[in-house]
């Protein structure tokens, strides 16, 4: 995108410094210019692709939001799926009709693709999505009026139960719920213990003092940490930190991490502006929650934003740092399925998985490990970004393992948690992508599946022990450099034979 700013300072800088014949290009002034040159040259890159991530987040629905989605949006959000499954499952049925047609004819190419869509055969397809899109548009639109007679005050609640299977949707597919504007896709929404969205907060007591907020995983909600529960995490820290406020972070799991984590530090810096009082705020992921949060570190330092001082410390439970060996896997079967003859269509399926699971194949939470591709992929593991971590945050990783003692395997380690290896979790990995965590705040808990880091009892306290003590053992062992990774085991262990 040009920036008419940005090209009126090149053209000026050009006439500013137009060199003269008789001043050869190796003097100091034909030097100092190029220095000038490079220098604009690489504000006018970086201006641009600014500009075109923050137009794509715009498009994305980064602005943030304050309402949940209500019943009425439910449905309407349901018609407007129903209405793309019908298009894009019709679309792979075509793909695979026409591959089995042309495919053992030897016409299976571009020419006779083209040839096919201008067919019969082709407009009966055609024909089906657009009765479906009719359908499924005129459906939307008399929900979607019948939303707008009805004020947001007389709009009902989403039950618990719609709710869950919302945060399902919106973690296989919810990038595409954005693009296709469907109010299925869940706006990023901070929300207290008693599950109140920052709206209303904002019309309550200013908050002040410590904030903890806790950032969820993999399609699951706020609610998936289970707030009003006793034993819950933010339970256990409340009663710890009494003087602590604790929010709990809601988004769009299916999204980009890059632009999740962009939005994140927006919501961050707003909740700073509103409540100035802020004196620290502490982070805590599960899984892919520990990229949003690691992801908004990123851009709220970049941005400059005030939030990124106050934070003391980041937390993060099972987070795929290198990584996530199922989605790995997906993406390797989708790639030698799309080599089969007859089957390369059904390959297609593949991509109706969300950007943000194909993020978590190599644990991606920059925009350049994917801006600079077409299509909806993400750079191989060797060539993608390093993001590091900020020195003045005390950092520390939780790994989990299904075995329930400790083996020193490859086998054990690669097992991890069931979807996150311990090296990945610890952020373990060579050259410039190793995360330089202390070994004294690491830790593995063994006899804990990956979902259970979420309210085991032995992570609780593990946390909760972390927060309280806030760096200061760090501070006191120069840095913690000679402290060990702790190993927690169950206190119970069942042997079966």
């Amino acid at each position: 995108m040009n920036n008419l700013d940005s090209i009126d300072s090149i053209h000026n800088l050009f006439a500013k410094n137009k060199l003269e014949p008789n001043i050869s290009s190796g003097s100091d002034t034909s030097s100092r210019f190029q220095g000038d040159l490079y220098e604009e040259l690489a504000k006018l890159e970086y201006i641009y692709i600014d500009d075109a991530i923050e137009l794509q987040a715009n498009d994305n629905r980064t602005t943030i939001a304050y309402n949940p989605i209500s019943l009425s949006d439910f449905f309407e959000g349901l018609a407007q799926l129903a209405t793309m499954g019908v298009v894009e499952v019709t679309d792979i049925v075509e793909a695979i009709h026409r591959e089995i047609v042309l495919r053992p004819l030897g016409r299976f190419n571009e020419s006779n693709v083209s040839k096919w869509q201008r067919g019969l055969t082709g407009r009966i397809y055609r024909a089906v999505r657009r009765v479906a899109s009719l359908v499924g548009n005129n459906l939307a639109l008399a929900l979607r009026l019948y939303k707008n007679v009805i004020s947001q005050k007389d709009a009902r609640p989403l039950p618990e139960s719609f709710k869950q299977l919302i945060n399902v949707l919106n973690g296989v597919m919810g990038d595409h719920l954005v693009n296709h504007d469907n109010p299925l896709a869940i706006p990023m929404i901070l929300y207290d213990s008693a599950s109140r969205p920052r709206s209303e907060q904002l019309q309550n007591k200013e908050i002040s003092g410590r904030v903890i907020i806790l950032c969820h995983g993999l399609c699951m909600s706020h609610l998936s940490w289970q707030p009003s529960e006793p034993n819950s995490l933010g339970a256990h820290i409340k009663r710890s930190l009494p003087k602590s406020t604790v929010l709990y972070l809601d988004y769009n799991t299916g999204r980009r991490i890059s632009l999740n984590g962009r939005n994140f530090s927006k919501v961050l810096q707003e909740l700073v502006a509103h409540n100035p009082n802020i004196s620290q705020i502490d982070l805590v992921g599960h899984s892919m929650g520990g990229l949003v949060a690691r992801s908004a570190l990123f851009y709220g330092k970049q941005q400059g934003f005030d939030w990124v001082k106050r934070v003391g410390n980041l937390i993060t439970l099972g987070s795929p740092h290198h990584g996530a060996s199922l989605e790995r896997i997906g993406y390797f079967v989708q790639d030698m399925i799309a080599k089969l003859p007859f089957a390369g269509s059904l390959a297609k399926l593949g991509d109706l998985r969300s950007t943000g699971i194909i993020d978590l194949r190599h644990g991606s939470i920059r925009d350049d490990d994917w801006m600079s591709l077409e299509g909806r992929s993400v750079l191989p593991q060797e060539f993608h970004h390093p993001a590091r971590l900020p020195l003045h945050v005390n950092t520390y990783f939780i790994a989990a393992t299904l075995v329930e003692a400790h083996y020193d395997s490859r086998a054990t380690s690669l097992l991890g948690d069931g979807l996150v290896t311990i090296e990945s979790a610890l952020g373990e990995y060579d050259g410039e992508h190793a995360l330089s965590v202390p070994e004294g705040h690491k830790a593995i808990f063994y006899g804990v599946s990956h979902y259970n880091l979420l309210y085991n009892d032995r992570v609780h306290k593990q946390v909760v022990a972390w927060l309280l003590d806030n760096g200061q053992s760090s501070a006191n062992q120069d840095g913690d450099v000679l402290g060990t990774c702790i190993h927690s085991y169950p206190e119970n262990i069942e042997v079966r034979v």
